[in-house]
């Protein structure tokens, strides 16, 4: 879902920037929270599995090319906010070093991958959470669901920003049905890799899931006592 340079025009571009701006300096603030000695570590092998998995591509016709966008998973494993640095700055080093998406639309690209992507995920994964039974096992499902309602929520934010600004001389309503079509195959894909991802980390590490801690404080704990020794006498 990278947009290139020059796909919308200057104040809408600027606008994106400041909200990918704005938003980026909250996550720096909010993300003091989330990150500990268990998830600032996996905030960087989420940052290089998402980095490694946009490579990627699926074109998708109009300009633009559909991709994984690893906002939701991020989410899931290390919390929202983190989840938001974590995209950008992949975001910033495919713009700066490999042309991907242009530095131009990185504010664009930010808003829709890293904002839009991650906060849809983690507000679809957190309100499963609350409907669905509070055990483990529904962690992965909720967070695979959450990936799949991202991708084509942030594809449809993407026409809406081409509808005010767009300069390629494609209708709105040709947009919108690529990417919607298009995405929404990427969104399922998407969901596999979350579920099975998430899934196979709470499996043998709970404790390293963002998501899965309010599951794992509200255990009970069981106190067990050992049994006595028989009291030997001489």
């Amino acid at each position: 879902m990278h947009v290139p340079d020059g796909f919308l025009d200057a104040p809408t571009s600027v606008a994106t920037g400041a909200v990918a701006a704005a938003g980026v300096a909250i996550a720096l603030r909010r993300a003091r929270d989330e990150l500990d000695d268990r998830t600032a570590p996996m905030a960087g092998l989420v940052a290089a599995f998402v980095f490694a998995g946009q490579m990627i591509n699926f074109p998708v016709g109009a300009g633009t090319s559909g991709h994984l966008m690893g906002g939701a998973l991020a989410a899931v494993l290390v919390g929202p906010w983190a989840a938001v640095l974590c995209i950008s700055v992949v975001l910033l080093v495919q713009a700066l070093f490999m042309a991907d998406g242009g530095v131009t639309a990185l504010g664009t690209n930010v808003t829709l991958l890293a904002l839009v992507g991650a906060g849809v995920g983690w507000l679809v994964f957190r309100g499963l959470q609350a409907v669905l039974p509070r055990h483990l096992a529904m962690v992965a499902p909720a967070a695979a669901i959450g990936a799949l309602a991202s991708v084509p929520v942030a594809a449809t934010v993407f026409t809406g920003l081409f509808a005010m600004g767009g300069v390629a001389p494609v209708e709105v309503g040709t947009v919108l049905t690529a990417m919607l079509g298009w995405h929404t195959l990427i969104g399922v894909g998407e969901a596999l890799i979350t579920g099975l991802v998430v899934g196979s980390i709470v499996a043998v590490r709970p404790d390293l899931v963002y998501g899965a801690r309010r599951l794992l404080a509200a255990r009970e704990l069981e106190i067990r006592t050992p049994a006595s020794t028989p009291e030997v006498t001489a």
